[in-house]
């Protein structure tokens, strides 16, 4: 049996991708299933050697099922420079590919019940000048999970990242409201506003400072409904 794998992305850099796809790594695992974090691309890595490593992949790597593939599998293109993936690329003398990325996911898939993967920055991402990040959402045929940093302007990010999510072919299988910014005003308004306006589930509500423990009860439902359920 294939493994279930979704596709984590963000209404922008910053609104918490990395602790969304930690805590479904955990909720899987709670089931006694496999399950092993996926970052394909990650910018702003840090120098460790003869390597560049992203915390980003490192944290994945933490709430996956030991023992752990290699972080160059979870991570195929860890690139210095802190900016968008393709500008990333061509200052590390690099062109970011589609094979390598899907023979990294085939690789993770053989010893996983699930496979979490976290793009990078937003959705509408670069790649190179000929590869878009929806153009591997499609070729892995992954649903979407939408992360919406609950903060001054993200009601307008999240429904224009529905309208790109959508008109790039992608199902999208929900959204998971993160509340970042502890200076928001009125954010129960704004996750009612958002709850109204977005033609998909609520998946999550994710307080702010919420522990990665604490953060992966509502993924319950969702766990279910792709099937995950606990092994015997």
């Amino acid at each position: 049996m294939d493994p279930v794998s979704v596709f984590i992305t963000g209404t922008d850099t910053g609104v918490g991708k990395t602790h969304v796809s930690s805590a479904l790594l955990l909720a899987v695992r709670r089931r006694a299933l496999k399950a092993f974090g996926y970052k394909p691309v990650a910018s702003g890595c840090l120098r460790r050697g003869e390597e560049w490593v992203s915390e980003d992949a490192e944290r994945l790597r933490a709430y996956s099922t030991t023992p752990t593939p290699d972080l160059a599998l979870m991570n195929p293109y860890a690139l210095p420079e802190p900016i968008a993936p393709h500008l990333a690329a061509a200052h590390a003398g690099r062109t970011i590919e589609l094979p390598p990325l899907l023979a990294a996911h085939q690789a993770l898939a053989l010893g996983a019940h699930a496979i979490v993967v976290e793009g990078a920055g937003g959705w509408a991402i670069p790649y190179s000048d000929h590869l878009m990040q929806a153009d591997l959402v499609r070729a892995l045929k992954l649903p979407v999970i939408l992360v919406v940093g609950i903060r001054l302007g993200c009601i307008n990010h999240a429904i224009l990242s529905e309208i790109a999510i959508r008109a790039d072919r992608c199902e999208l299988l929900g959204w998971v409201a993160n509340r970042v910014d502890p200076d928001c005003r009125f954010p129960d308004e704004v996750v009612a506003t958002l709850r109204e306006e977005l033609d998909a589930p609520l998946l999550a509500d994710c307080a702010f400072g919420a522990n990665i423990d604490l953060a992966t009860a509502p993924f319950a439902p969702l766990l279910d409904r792709l099937g995950l359920k606990r092994a015997l």
